[in-house]
């Protein structure tokens, strides 16, 4: 095993399955020249040249779309966002010709198209640029969404997206390129749409996913001197989801709390709470409880922004309430 950065794992992946898969390049915005806006593709240009290694100009609804029409001559493109909050110019593009276009064709054109950035907040970004599109994309048919929380998973997870054969979403974090962690030195690849568990507990299950899985192991450890043991899940894969890694959880801690940095309202934790509540009812010991972020756009301030994202007080309160030692 080898320690690198989350920023690195990401190369890794690209890199190798670029080597072994000429049909495969990476588009986007400062990715070539710049090396990457958070130095993702660093050293991919001087590798594999400007033919597959491709800076764009500022339009997202552009390259999208020249991604996802060269699915349909032999390619399988990586097109990367500076942040999804911009791709939401290229919407039109991801959802109703990528996801769609399997279908439509009756199978004709299938789209392995990867495309990923960072989502959610990263620190005083404004309104804007500090929103979670987990939900959003997984509310969407024919599109398979991933958010790794670890260099290991998103190195295995992006290398399985790269060859999957149809359109991935691939969410990330700025705040997370930076983390290190052990990778294997040699190949290796992890199956989309299995959860992972992060830590065994028996009192009770936390499942959440992305950089604010952090939060719940923070929260954990806190609650184990209290002698409570939390068992957490990290999704990894948003859709397709692993709901048995979740029911078989609760069936044996009887307890549930959904840690997302999302807004309360239709998100993933309100579908995992239908899920739980719907197949597995009897095993409950305690109504669900789900911790989101404030249903406000989000500050700027960092005083607000604290208390605008879930927190490791936020998680420890919801164990306890689910454990009523309140």
């Amino acid at each position: 095993m080898k320690t690198i950065q989350f920023r690195e794992a990401i190369c890794e992946a690209m890199s190798e399955e670029m080597r072994r898969d000429e049909t495969i390049y990476l588009m986007g915005e400062e990715v070539a020249e710049y090396n990457g806006a958070y130095k993702a593709s660093k050293g991919m240009l001087d590798e594999f040249g400007d033919k597959r290694v491709i800076d764009t100009p500022i339009s997202e609804m552009g390259f999208s779309g020249i991604g996802v029409g060269s699915t349909m001559t032999g390619n399988r493109p990586i097109i990367e966002f500076m942040t999804f909050n911009f791709a939401l110019v290229g919407i039109d593009q991801i959802i109703n010709n990528a996801a769609k276009i399997r279908q439509m064709s009756g199978g004709q054109f299938p789209c392995p198209i990867v495309f990923r950035g960072p989502t959610g907040s990263a620190g005083q970004l404004g309104a804007t640029h500090s929103q979670a599109f987990e939900s959003w994309y997984a509310n969407c048919p024919g599109l398979k969404v991933i958010v790794p929380s670890n260099p290991y998973d998103a190195k295995g997870l992006l290398k399985s997206a790269i060859r999957d054969e149809d359109p991935i979403i691939f969410m990330e974090s700025e705040q997370m390129y930076g983390d290190k962690g052990e990778v294997p030195e040699g190949e290796y690849t992890l199956p989309i749409g299995v959860a992972d568990i992060k830590r065994e507990g028996k009192d009770v299950t936390i499942v959440s996913f992305g950089k604010i899985i952090k939060v719940a192991y923070a929260a954990a450890e806190a609650l184990s001197i209290e002698g409570v043991e939390c068992e957490i899940i990290d999704l990894r894969t948003i859709r397709p989801m692993d709901h048995e890694a979740i029911f078989n959880s609760v069936k044996k801690t009887n307890r549930l709390v959904i840690l997302e940095e999302s807004w309360p309202f239709g998100n993933i934790s309100t579908e995992i709470t239908y899920q739980v509540q719907n197949k597995i009812f009897d095993f409950l010991d305690a109504p669900i409880e789900r911790i989101n972020t404030a249903d406000t756009p989000a500050p700027y301030s960092p005083v607000l922004l604290a208390e605008w994202l879930p927190n490791r007080d936020d998680v420890i309160k919801a164990v306890k309430k689910v454990m009523y030692m309140n």
